[in-house]
C-alpha cells in the first residue's frame, strides 16, 4: 500500500505542477492577447481618422477641379472674343498677295500667330487628353515650349505694327484678358494636382495601418489559440488530479473507517460537476479546485 502511495504522491505532484504551469501559461497567452487587442484597436482608430482626412482631400480635389473647368470657360470665352477680333481686322485689312510656291510647286502656308496658336491649342488638349505618352510625350512638350515662345515673339512683333485704332486696343485688352484667364487655369490645375496628390498620400497611409491593424488582428488569432489550448490542458490537468485524490481520499476513508473532510468534498464535487458538464468556472473557483487534496 505505501508503494501505492508513494506511487500517487509522485503523480498528484507531477500534474499539480502541470496544471499550474497549464495555468500559468494561460493566462501569459490572455495578457497576450488583450495588448494586442489594445494594439489592433488603436490602428483601427487611426485607420478611420486617415479615412476621414483622405475623403475630406477629396472633397477639396473635387471643388479645384470644379474650379478649374470654370476657369477654362472663362478662357474659352476670351479666346473666342480674340479670334472674333482677329477675323474682323483680318477683313478690314487687304488682301494679301498669294504666297510663293515651294521648291516642288506647292504653295506654302505662311506661318502666322493664328496657326501657331492653332497648333498650340490642339496639342494641349491632346496631352491633356494622355494622347502622347513615353517618348512621345517628350518631343510634345518640347514642341508647345517652341510654339508658346514664338507666339510670345510674334505678338511682340505685332505690337509694334499695330496702330492705335480702337479695334486694335480692343484686341490688346481682350488678349490680356485671355492671357490672365489661362494663368487662373493654370494656378487652379496646380492647387488641383496638389490637393490629388495629398489624398493619395492619405490612402497609403491608410493601407499601411490597415495592414497593421490585420497583422495585429492575426497575431490576436494565434494567441486565443493558444490561451484556449493552454486553458483545455489546463481542465484535463484538474481532472486527472481530481481522479487521482479521488482515490487517495478514497484510501484515507477505508484506513480511518470513515470519510474524511465531508465538507470540502461535497465543494469539490459540485465544482467537478459544473466542470464535467461543460459549464464556465471562474479562476478563483478553478485554483480552489487545484488546491483540494
Amino acid at each position: 500500500m505505501n508503494d501505492f502511495k508513494q506511487l500517487f504522491e509522485e503523480r498528484r505532484s507531477i500534474l499539480d505542477d502541470k496544471a499550474t504551469q497549464y495555468r500559468e501559461e494561460r493566462d501569459s497567452w490572455n495578457e497576450k492577447t488583450k495588448e494586442l487587442v489594445s494594439q489592433r484597436n488603436e490602428f483601427n482608430a487611426e485607420v478611420r481618422e486617415l479615412i476621414k482626412l483622405s475623403d475630406q482631400q477629396k472633397q477639396v480635389r473635387e471643388q479645384m477641379n470644379q474650379v478649374v473647368r470654370e476657369k477654362k470657360g472663362l478662357r474659352n470665352e476670351a479666346s473666342k472674343k480674340v479670334s472674333e477680333i482677329r477675323d474682323k481686322l483680318r477683313t478690314d485689312k487687304p488682301e494679301e498677295k498669294p504666297t510663293e510656291r515651294g521648291p516642288r510647286g506647292r504653295r506654302e502656308r505662311p506661318i502666322t500667330l493664328q496657326s501657331l496658336q492653332r497648333e498650340f491649342n490642339r496639342l494641349e488638349r491632346e496631352f491633356e487628353r494622355g494622347e502622347h505618352t513615353g517618348k512621345n510625350e517628350g518631343k510634345v512638350m518640347k514642341r508647345l515650349k517652341d510654339l508658346n515662345a514664338k507666339i510670345r515673339q510674334m505678338k511682340k512683333e505685332q505690337e509694334l505694327l499695330n496702330t492705335e485704332s480702337s479695334e486694335n486696343q480692343e484686341l490688346t485688352a481682350a488678349r490680356k484678358e485671355h492671357d490672365e484667364a489661362h494663368q487662373s487655369v493654370q494656378e487652379a490645375a496646380a492647387a488641383a494636382q496638389e490637393a490629388h496628390d495629398l489624398m493619395i498620400q492619405w490612402d497609403q497611409e491608410v493601407n499601411k495601418q490597415r495592414e497593421r491593424a490585420n497583422s495585429k488582428h492575426r497575431e490576436l488569432r494565434n494567441t486565443k489559440q493558444e490561451a484556449d489550448k493552454a486553458h483545455r490542458f489546463y481542465i484535463v490537468s484538474l481532472r486527472c488530479l481530481h481522479s487521482i485524490q479521488d482515490m487517495m481520499r478514497a484510501r484515507r476513508s477505508a484506513e480511518a473507517g470513515e470519510g474524511e473532510r465531508p465538507a470540502a468534498r461535497v465543494e469539490v464535487q459540485d465544482l467537478m460537476s459544473k466542470l464535467m458538464s461543460g459549464d464556465t468556472l471562474t479562476t478563483e473557483e478553478l485554483m480552489e479546485l487545484q488546491r483540494f487534496d
